[in-house]
């Protein structure tokens, strides 16, 4: 679960990206983080990692009060947290199973467990005979289902996708957010980040829109235009 109240961001050379942000969501639940470029997207989600400290807020993060966690903390709270990047961020000397197994021996994983989870996470992602390729070897469809499987192996309480189809023709976009939406559909909480209005309009989904370091509108009913 995640509630932000408040929220305001203003970076050392007086940029002020977030500006009050109030935002909660339920586990559970899917939610677009929608707005144009600049709007604070980004700003959120370090915020949400603890990339970033807060100027001025509070924030919940799967029970974890952001503004006055111990750094020795910060790890325990990102494992309730997977994150998908759009530049899928994988190791090209290393397979497909060792890539998504590299998340679980992070944190400590035996290899008992491993073996165990690793197939189950690359078969829910449709990659189940894919386990022996190297990154460059895939299309990069593949490989973002493959960055899917790592932020979902060490099965957080929630995933967090930044512009997870940006690098992906619009056929791929479509099915990567199909998956996000089986993901979501078996209890994970699932917040994906974008600009593409089109696809996000293809879902009927809840559509947080911020602009200026803002929620602009939050609802069901469509999708924030902006230019």
């Amino acid at each position: 679960m995640i509630d932000l109240q408040n929220v305001k961001k203003i970076y050392e050379n007086g940029t002020r990206a977030l500006a009050g942000v109030s935002l909660h969501i339920d586990d559970g639940e899917f939610v677009f983080l929608v707005g144009p470029s600049g709007s604070g997207k980004s700003t959120i989600i370090k915020v949400l990692t603890a990339e970033l400290p807060m100027t001025a807020g509070t924030a919940l993060v799967n029970g974890f009060r952001l503004e006055k966690i111990k750094q020795s903390s910060i790890p325990f709270m990102r494992r309730t947290l997977g994150v998908i990047f759009q530049d899928f961020r994988l190791i090209e000397k290393k397979t497909v199973f060792e890539n998504v197994a590299f998340a679980m021996r992070v944190i400590g994983a035996s290899e008992a467990e491993i073996k165990k989870r690793v197939p189950y996470v690359l078969e829910l992602v449709g990659l189940e005979n894919k386990g022996r390729r190297l990154p460059n070897e895939l299309s990069g469809g593949e490989q973002q289902r493959v960055a899917i499987a790592r932020a979902l192996v060490n099965n957080p309480n929630m995933i967090i996708a930044d512009e997870p189809t940006g690098n992906l023709d619009p056929a791929r976009s479509y099915e990567i957010m199909m998956l996000l939406e089986q993901i979501n559909a078996l209890g994970t909480t699932v917040m994906v980040v974008t600009h593409e209005k089109e696809l996000v309009n293809r879902f009927t989904k809840r559509v947080v829109a911020i602009d200026e370091g803002k929620i602009v509108s939050d609802g069901m009913d469509g999708y924030y235009t902006y230019e």
